[in-house]
């Protein structure tokens, strides 16, 4: 059964994407740390695909540590500043806009895919996760990092507390995690039945703070 989700959530264009990579600029631990689970499981060196990278800090961290990164965005501006800032931090990026479901890369192109706080806004998942494991190549290993549906009001509010937000941006981000992401979420079940679903068939979930890592493997 093909799950299609009718909204897709907010348009990151224009002066909301601005917003979005304004604050989650502040917030640079957590690509460190998202980096450093990937280090964990990427090989040195690997081809890397980030899909939906936003304004590109997680990309442009991976490429620090030598990894060849590609993007790939749905959001025109979104595309733009991901290339201003790797130009600014000096790394090479392979920047490309498209859709996560129609991804624009031949097969076999990829070691690993990484995908952050996007997923539960794509408006076709198993076909964004079939499009992952086409691009990937035999053995290669994606990870699919994004909010949980039972991350309490608590949670959510200590997440906020360590991204170093004014009083009025964390208010609002508060905000629309509460209305907004939190209604875009998915459970652990409807996680793991995507992933049958998908051409992966099985996955590994773990459980990271507010998040769930999804954790893929084409065989």
């Amino acid at each position: 059964m093909t799950t299609v989700k009718a909204y897709k959530g907010i348009g990151m264009e224009g002066a909301i994407a601005t917003w979005y990579a304004r604050n989650t600029a502040q917030d640079r631990n957590r690509f460190v740390d998202t980096a450093r689970l990937v280090t964990e499981r990427a090989r040195p060196g690997s081809e890397i695909l980030e899909v939906a990278p936003g304004p590109g800090f997680l990309a442009i961290e991976l490429a620090k540590r030598g990894y060849r990164m590609t993007t790939v965005d749905i959001s025109a501006t979104f595309v733009r500043m991901a290339r201003e800032n790797a130009e600014k931090a000096g790394v090479t990026l392979d920047v490309r806009q498209g859709n996560a479901s129609q991804l624009p890369f031949a097969d076999d192109s990829f070691d690993f895919v990484i995908c952050t706080a996007a997923f539960k806004n794509f408006g076709d998942p198993i076909g964004a996760l079939d499009e992952i494991h086409r691009v990937l190549r035999a053995g290669g290993e994606a990870a699919i990092i994004d909010l949980r549906k039972d991350a309490t009001r608590t949670d959510i509010d200590a997440e906020v507390s360590k991204m170093g937000l004014s009083w009025w941006n964390a208010l609002v981000t508060r905000w629309i995690f509460r209305f907004f992401l939190l209604r875009r979420a998915y459970t652990r079940e409807q996680l793991e039945r995507l992933a049958r679903e998908s051409h992966f068939q099985r996955c590994q979930l773990l459980l990271t703070g507010i998040g769930s890592e999804l954790r893929l493997r084409k065989q």
